[in-house]
């Protein structure tokens, strides 16, 4: 991560008010509104694709240490429970999706609700959702007249033959998300064992 470029906060990151909830609902969800493009810019400047609410309230995605100001996990849970619902919702159209069963010692602990990891503590952060990211697969794969090849998973993500592509280094569930995507248009057929897949495009 030190070879990339400082993240540039947007202007409303130094105003104290945006790290306060709004009492008034239009306020109230145009800070939200606001709080989805961080969160979304942040994650892509950084290639992340999941993000720990516990890990990432000691950040400065969420802890302005110029102005002393942070949000609680309480209040960035909220964020992203916004960005999970659906415009027609009233949310911020489904940027977000908690990760139900996100395991690993890094991100459990500090939510004091027994066994494992707590309720909403870890979410995918959707900056493209798995159907824009079938878009961008798809569209480098006929690019590079691929159709009707074979690929494997680990060649579209690490392969040097994708390395300028903004899918280069993805998540693995990601990119299995965004496939799948493409079967269920029958663009693409997915086979073999889990941690050997292999994609054929159509």
């Amino acid at each position: 991560m030190s070879s990339i470029s400082p993240f540039p906060f947007p202007p409303t990151y130094n105003f104290p008010p945006f790290f306060t909830p709004q009492p008034n609902t239009t306020t109230r969800h145009a800070q939200l509104k606001k709080w989805s493009s961080l969160i979304q810019s942040w994650c892509r400047h950084h290639r992340q694709y999941r993000l720990s609410l516990i890990e990432a309230v000691e950040t400065p995605l969420f802890h302005n240490t110029a102005l002393r100001k942070r949000l609680d996990l309480h209040e960035a849970r909220a964020v992203i429970d916004w960005m999970t619902k659906s415009e027609e919702e009233g949310g911020g159209g489904r940027r977000a999706e908690w990760i139900s069963d996100a395991g690993g010692a890094s991100s459990s602990g500090g939510l004091g609700n027994g066994a494992g990891q707590g309720p909403k503590s870890v979410a995918w952060i959707w900056w493209r959702r798995p159907e824009e990211w079938a878009d961008v697969v798809l569209e480098w794969v006929e690019g590079t007249g691929q159709r009707g090849s074979v690929l494997t998973v680990y060649e579209l993500i690490h392969g040097e033959g994708a390395m300028s592509q903004e899918f280069h280094g993805m998540d693995t569930d990601v990119m299995l998300r965004s496939l799948n995507v493409l079967v269920k248009r029958g663009r693409a057929q997915i086979f073999g064992s889990e941690g050997q897949e292999g994609v054929k495009f159509f």
